[in-house]
Formats: C-alpha cells, sequence, structure tokens
C-alpha cells in the first residue's frame, strides 16, 4: 500500500471520530430533554389523579357571591391559584376582586384534603349580573381540575 492509501484511511478515521464525538453529545442531550419531558407528563398526570374537590354550593344575596368547595383529593391545593368563571366571567381568585378562607382562616393559602374552601365576591366586582338559578360558577385548580354549580339565592 502506498502512502496515499495510508493518508486517506487516516483521515477518514479522523474524520469518524471527530463525527462521533459531535453526534454523541447531541444523542445524549436530546435523549435526556424527552426523558424530562416524558416524566413531566407522567408527574402532571399523577397530580390531576390525585386532585378531587366539588363545589358544594354557589349562593348569591344580592351583594356577594360565595362559593363553597370541599377538597376530597388527597392533594393539597393553593386556593389563591385557584380560577373562578362566573358566566364565563374570569375572576382570579388570588386578586384583588376575591376573598378566600380555607375552613375560615382567611390568612393561609393551603387547601388540603378534607378542607373547605369558600370564596366571596362582592357584586361590584362582577360585570356580569348574577341570577340566581340562572348563572353558572365553575372553578379550576391549578392541575386543571373543575367543577361548577348553579347559583342559588
Amino acid at each position: 500500500m502506498g502512502v496515499s492509501v495510508s493518508a486517506s484511511t487516516a483521515i477518514i478515521v479522523a474524520g469518524l471520530f471527530f463525527a462521533f464525538t459531535t453526534f454523541y453529545p447531541v444523542a445524549a442531550n436530546g435523549f435526556d430533554r424527552v426523558s424530562d419531558a416524558q416524566h413531566g407528563m407522567n408527574e402532571r398526570a399523577l397530580e390531576r389523579q390525585n386532585t378531587a374537590f366539588s363545589v358544594s354550593n354557589a349562593t348569591y344575596d344580592n351583594t356577594n357571591l360565595t362559593v363553597t368547595a370541599t377538597n376530597d383529593g388527597s392533594l393539597g391545593l393553593v386556593a389563591g391559584d385557584a380560577t373562578l368563571l362566573v358566566d364565563n366571567e374570569y375572576v382570579d381568585v388570588g386578586g384583588a376582586n376575591a376573598t378566600t378562607s380555607v375552613e375560615g382562616d382567611g390568612d393561609t393559602e393551603l387547601w388540603l384534603g378534607g378542607e373547605t374552601l369558600t370564596i366571596t365576591v362582592n357584586k361590584a366586582d362582577l360585570s356580569t349580573d348574577v341570577v340566581a338559578g340562572e348563572t353558572r360558577v365553575v372553578l379550576v385548580v391549578e392541575s386543571g381540575v373543575r367543577d361548577s354549580a348553579e347559583v342559588s339565592a
């Protein structure tokens, strides 16, 4: 064999070595990202599975709309992260338009299993006319689980 064949072989081997050292980290990072995404998806599915609550009642007394919900799941929830829809009008539960209390305590945001959350919204903060028997409220928690109820007087 001549020098040119040996030099060609060395260049090809060096090129393959360079290609492998470039390809391996890219493939490893891609695999890690896919694995992390699947892990996150499984965690969110488990969170949804362990989340259960029910809107016990929604009452309106011409001044305030009061929504009461009970956490029936094994997962603790954050009251301020919930979303309330009143006839498709968004009410920020953690904002200034609504007040929350868990088991009568207005200072806590942690809504544990078996506890009752009460959300109070003043009529002045709603652009929707609340009518008992016709208005529907939907409470959605951070994992996307929701429950609804009709407003009663």
